[in-house]
């Protein structure tokens, strides 16, 4: 099994195991070795399963809009552990390839592995959600039908990520490509960077 593969069987029993709770306050139960790649694949998509289901109560028209605030503030707080976790995954590469001397006409991705990796987590709650769409008993035949295309894509979509990532780690591993990993520096969540919060704490 590739890494790629490994991710989406990953990415599939977290999405699975999240919806056997369907609560974003629900405590995920990692079934892998704490401080594995494993393990931090599983916490990858169980943040994205919880943001992705925030994402939708706070769509709700009638939400209260103070509980919709302390949503949107727990939104961002799950960006930043997101893009943190998805630093930490790079780190693993960078690690697992440090030995590894790029050859001298070696490129550079346009995005890092774990980036990529990041698209395929997303990937995984995107069939989930679009085959819930495709059963329901409740929908019309049309809307079925539009949901099981819609579903073809992302299965073919997901092959292709797949492909190309599995290529990408053995580019890097081969020293035809080099990792270069920019940290994502957000600058809204720092009180030193925001000017809304600089600007409260200087007055």
């Amino acid at each position: 099994m590739t890494f790629a593969e490994k991710c989406n069987n990953i990415f599939d029993g977290a999405t699975i195991e999240y919806h056997r709770h369907d609560n974003i306050d629900a405590t995920a139960i990692n079934p892998y070795k704490a401080g594995s790649i494993e393990h931090e694949l599983f916490v990858k998509n169980w943040i994205d399963a919880v943001q992705w289901h925030m994402e939708d109560i706070i769509r709700d028209p009638n939400i209260d809009p103070v509980e919709a605030l302390k949503l949107k503030r727990r939104i961002d707080r799950s960006n930043q552990d997101r893009t943190d976790l998805v630093e930490r995954i790079d780190s693993y590469f960078r690690t697992k390839y440090s030995d590894i001397k790029p050859m001298p006409d070696a490129k550079i991705n346009t995005e890092s592995p774990a980036w990529a990796i990041d698209r395929l987590s997303i990937l995984a709650l995107k069939i989930y959600h679009m085959r819930q769409e495709v059963e329901r008993d409740d929908a019309q035949d049309e809307h079925k039908k539009k949901c099981a295309a819609k579903l073809a894509v992302l299965l073919e979509q997901r092959n292709d990520l797949t492909t190309a990532i599995d290529q990408l780690l053995d580019d890097i591993a081969a020293g035809r490509k080099y990792m270069k990993v920019y940290c994502q520096m957000k600058m809204y969540n720092d009180p030193a960077t925001n000017p809304v919060l600089y600007a409260k704490k200087q007055g």
